[in-house]
């Protein structure tokens, strides 16, 4: 175990066994434990708990209170000691909860350049791309998949399996029980898809100004999806000759994918006016 006690405070619970870079620091009465490896630069603070097979790359701020590997809130749970994987240049916020996974060989994962703010909570086997940003309170169930750019915005609450596309948007307290399809803007009880995430394309470059015709066909893809008389699946099969367009055809794939395969939710509905 690489430790340089200036960097570890001496109130913190570290496990022998624990891999911390010489870099890394760890704040008052924090819990660390045996199986637990930590990368260059990566902050600890007072207060957080972090248990398990869990990995945390460099770069990363986890905030006080923090709870990162523990038991999966599973009645299936046997014990096993899956992973948690976490990247790089995360922010983690006061009181997040990461669960492990509820079985053995299974991954939690949360990529780099994350946003989760206070009191989220990412259940066991969720997957997180990067550069997502989670508002407060928002909770994940299990086996939740979040793809890279999406924001999800406060007091959020995502149904098991559901999947939530790139560049997609949340709004706040909207109850998500289906595939948030990418490039979209979400919200609602019952949740319904209200108009393409216009600013966040724009701030991501994807706007008429920079990108033209992508930014056209992904408009136009929208229209035929939600504001057209097509049916959901003529609309589909319409957008499918779109599919030159890299973003177009992700929607394309994401949306038959959530469509086709057993298990997925199918996609959040559209007003059709």
């Amino acid at each position: 175990m690489a430790l340089t006690t200036t960097l570890i405070h001496p109130s913190a619970v570290v496990h022998a066994g624990a891999q911390i870079h010489s870099s890394a620091s760890i704040g008052p009465y924090a819990v660390i434990g045996e199986r637990v490896t930590i990368g260059a630069d990566t902050s600890v603070g007072a207060h957080a708990v972090i248990d398990g097979y869990t990995r945390i790359g460099d770069r990363n701020r986890i905030f006080p209170h923090a709870s990162i590997g523990l038991e999966p809130q599973d009645l299936k749970y046997d014990g096993s000691m899956s992973l948690v994987e976490i990247g790089d240049d995360n922010a983690i916020r006061e009181c997040v909860t990461i669960n492990r996974p509820t079985r053995t060989g299974e991954v939690t994962r949360l990529g780099s350049h994350n946003l989760l703010m206070a009191y989220a909570h990412v259940a066991h086997n969720c997957d997180l791309g990067d550069r997502v940003i989670i508002a407060n309170s928002v909770a994940l169930a299990g086996h939740v998949t979040v793809e890279s750019h999406a924001r999800i915005s406060g007091l959020v609450g995502v149904h098991q399996f559901v999947h939530i596309g790139r560049y997609a948007m949340v709004g706040g307290m909207s109850r998500i029980e289906r595939d948030v399809p990418p490039y979209m803007m979400v919200e609602g009880n019952p949740s319904r898809v209200r108009s393409l995430n216009q600013v966040l394309l724009r701030r991501s470059g994807i706007s008429e100004e920079s990108e033209g015709r992508t930014y056209k066909e992904l408009r136009e893809a929208f229209r035929l999806l939600y504001r057209s008389n097509l049916t959901f699946q003529s609309a589909l099969a319409e957008i499918e000759g779109m599919t030159e367009n890299v973003h177009v055809r992700h929607l394309y794939e994401f949306l038959r994918v959530s469509t086709e395969t057993k298990g997925r939710r199918g996609p959040v509905p559209g007003r059709r006016k």
